[in-house]
């Protein structure tokens, strides 16, 4: 499906979603009835305590897990809809990921691991490259695609892992603590890179983060407990 986006339009939607890991005496909630609205052109900050919900919550609307109940709208889809394999297509054209950890594949240069979600999608590797060099020359890397990932520091890494997560223009980025191993100022400049991309009227982003020196950047503040969103902040 192709979205019809606006800025400050819903992107996002879900109701009173719920998910439980395990059985009986094992059952864990994660999720106790959620309700969030993300917009587009937005940054959406989820913030709380370790274990609130927050992970499991980006990974249903990523597509990564499947809720138990509620309601969930993503770019006008209900994804429990969805084969598996119609599933991982959609999430393929339309779903980013910034991990804490960067995920960088060591064995590739930079411009092949950016290049990683076109090929998957079954883009010449030629072609893919190409995109992958012109997307790391906006993120000031340009001159360095054929350098190995342990050759950049946690920065440069970082914004290698941003530039993968936007090569194939999706329209949901998620990002999971994406400054929390980076330095206040290294932080600063990440965030900036991420809400300047995030200021186009077909994307939203979320992000999951301990980290309040980079509240500045979020337009709506979700704070969660307990698998609840308890309180919302708006901030634009």
């Amino acid at each position: 499906m192709t979205p019809d986006p606006g800025a400050g339009s819903v992107a996002i939607r879900l109701r009173g979603v719920t998910k439980t890991f395990g059985r009986g005496d094992n059952a864990v909630p994660a999720l106790r009835g959620a309700d969030l609205d993300a917009m587009y052109g937005h940054v959406t900050f989820l913030v709380g305590p370790s274990g609130c919900g927050k992970t499991t919550l980006i990974s249903i609307v990523a597509g990564l897990l499947h809720r138990d109940g509620g309601e969930l709208s993503v770019l006008g889809e209900d994804l429990s809809t969805m084969s598996r394999g119609v599933l991982t297509r959609w999430r393929s054209e339309n779903v980013g990921f910034i991990f804490q950890a960067f995920n960088l594949i060591p064995q590739l240069t930079i411009a092949e691991n950016v290049s990683v979600p076109l090929v998957i999608r079954g883009a010449r590797r030629r072609d893919a490259v190409r995109k992958a060099a012109e997307i790391l020359e906006k993120m000031g890397l340009g001159g360095r695609e054929r350098s190995s990932p342990n050759k950049l520091s946690g920065g440069q890494q970082q914004r290698v892992a941003i530039a993968r997560s936007l090569v194939h223009d999706p329209h949901i980025l998620v990002c999971d603590e994406p400054t929390s191993a980076l330095d206040a100022s290294v932080g600063r400049r990440v965030m900036e890179l991420i809400a300047g991309v995030a200021r186009q009227p077909d994307r939203a982003v979320l992000v999951v983060t301990h980290d309040d020196r980079i509240f500045p950047f979020a337009d709506r503040i979700v704070h969660m407990d307990d698998g609840r969103v308890t309180q919302t902040e708006d901030r634009r």
